[in-house]
């Protein structure tokens, strides 16, 4: 009788340590994209709008514009609330034939990272496009890097076009060079196509240099290719459709260096202090 007792709490003891190393756990720090807030921005002003997002405990940015506030001055304004301005968004357009002005205010506003979230025009997402698309990824990548300035592109959901054995998105990392050109991975616009975040992870495990935590309501249907949904979609993380377990331990095995909340909802205010308190669970 001791020796069952004994081995029962050998095997508890076990079993313990292997959940314990089991857990998924966020590795990489998480921060706030700014476009989340971008009602209040305009409604509330930048001042009292920053203050929201220091109170909410967040140390990290992604930024989408400035909203009418010069560079120089908005990175100031990030300074004296301890916000650290890791990346932003820039228009498709400009990455064409504005590398230089784009790198010029990526410096103004203290950045590592620049680049886009929609290369979408009327033409449709075909094999062509998606090459010169690649092509231009390229070009615009060693452009920034020459500047000391990292590219990547913030996925969307149109990529998943079948093509061979894969998707276009599958052809835009083979024909992009990964000295010059980063991914982000927007989770949500991974599920809504109808595709798996944590295996394209697994997949690409070194092309991923960040995340848009975003989670999609349940009953949502999935395997549409549009890159748009109702943004009252976009729901407290853990209360939707995206497998979040899965996703950060698979995401703890890549080289994603920042996770971005990002909350279109126009509920984002009561939203985002639910989903903080979910990501607790995944702290180390």
């Amino acid at each position: 009788m001791i020796r069952f007792l004994a081995a029962c709490v050998v095997l508890t003891c076990v079993s313990t340590v292997a959940f314990a190393e089991d857990k998924p756990v966020l590795k990489a720090p998480v921060g706030l994209q700014l476009y989340s807030l971008r009602t209040q921005f305009q409604l509330e002003g930048v001042h009292k709008t920053l203050d929201r997002v220091k109170d909410l405990g967040f140390k990290y940015v992604e930024l989408a514009g400035t909203y009418n506030t010069p560079p120089e001055k908005f990175k100031a304004m990030l300074d004296e609330r301890g916000l650290t301005p890791i990346a932003g968004h820039f228009a498709w357009d400009r990455f064409k034939s504005d590398t230089d002005g784009i790198a010029a205010e990526a410096k103004a506003l203290g950045l590592q990272y620049a680049g886009t979230a929609w290369v979408k025009g009327n033409e449709p997402f075909d094999e062509k496009y998606c090459r010169e698309v690649a092509a231009t990824f390229n070009k615009a990548g060693k452009a920034l890097s020459e500047k000391g300035l990292k590219f990547y592109y913030h996925i969307h959901g149109y990529e998943f076009v079948p093509y061979g054995d894969g998707t276009l998105f599958d052809l835009l990392v083979k024909e992009t060079d990964p000295k010059y050109v980063s991914f982000e991975m927007d989770i949500l616009w991974v599920v809504y196509p109808g595709q798996d975040p944590a295996k394209l992870l697994e997949k690409y495990p070194d092309r991923f240099c960040f995340t848009h935590l975003k989670d999609l309501r349940k009953g949502v249907k999935t395997g549409a290719l549009t890159g748009n949904t109702d943004v009252r979609n976009d729901v407290t993380l853990g209360t939707g459709q995206v497998d979040y377990p899965a996703v950060f331990a698979a995401a703890a095995r890549t080289d994603v260096k920042y996770h971005f909340i990002e909350d279109e909802s126009p509920t984002v205010l009561t939203q985002l202090p639910k989903s903080l308190k979910f990501l607790e669970q995944f702290k180390e």
